[in-house]
């Protein structure tokens, strides 16, 4: 098993109900078992500003899929959502975002996948659900995860990020 982190956001629609969904969905995946999440937290949107406020958590897993197969899930369940990346606006609003953030040992530059994700260091809403997993998560500890640690350790301090309580079930 390999060890992977994944963002999970939405700004549209019923946002929380999305996101449990897609959770729930990961979780029958075969080859992906969810270790750990975030709290949830509501971010102010990066790039295109005029759309609604993001919910946005850091989902902790061990797979045997590859980074690429992973990718192909997260890629499925957003279209399964209601997302459509080739007509959407590059940082605008959607129904549901899933991204590969970090993959245990793995570097990327790919046209269809960058590890870890570009820009990531730099965006509050992955920096604090990914340092509250930083206590929880204990192959954080391994030699792999090294650069991982230093990077979150020097991001930015969080700024436009609140911790968001979901509603009773």
């Amino acid at each position: 098993m390999r060890q992977a982190f994944i963002g999970v956001g939405a700004n549209l629609g019923d946002r929380w109900t999305t996101m449990r969904c897609a959770l729930a969905a990961l979780a029958h995946e075969p080859g992906i078992k969810a270790v750990a999440e975030s709290a949830v937290y509501e971010t102010a949107p990066v790039g295109v500003l005029d759309q609604p406020e993001f919910l946005n958590l850091v989902l902790g897993v061990e797979t045997t899929l590859t980074p690429e197969a992973l990718l192909a899930v997260l890629h499925q369940l957003e279209k399964a959502a209601g997302r459509r990346r080739e007509q959407e606006v590059r940082w605008g609003p959607r129904p549901l975002d899933l991204d590969l953030l970090l993959y245990e040992g793995e570097t990327r530059a790919g046209p269809e996948l960058i590890l870890p994700h570009p820009r990531m260091w730099e965006r509050a809403f992955v920096t604090v659900p990914l340092r509250e997993l930083l206590t929880r998560v204990p192959w954080l500890d391994r030699p792999e995860w090294t650069e991982a640690r230093a990077r979150l350790a020097a991001a930015p301090p969080a700024t436009g990020v609140t911790r968001w309580t979901p509603p009773p079930a």
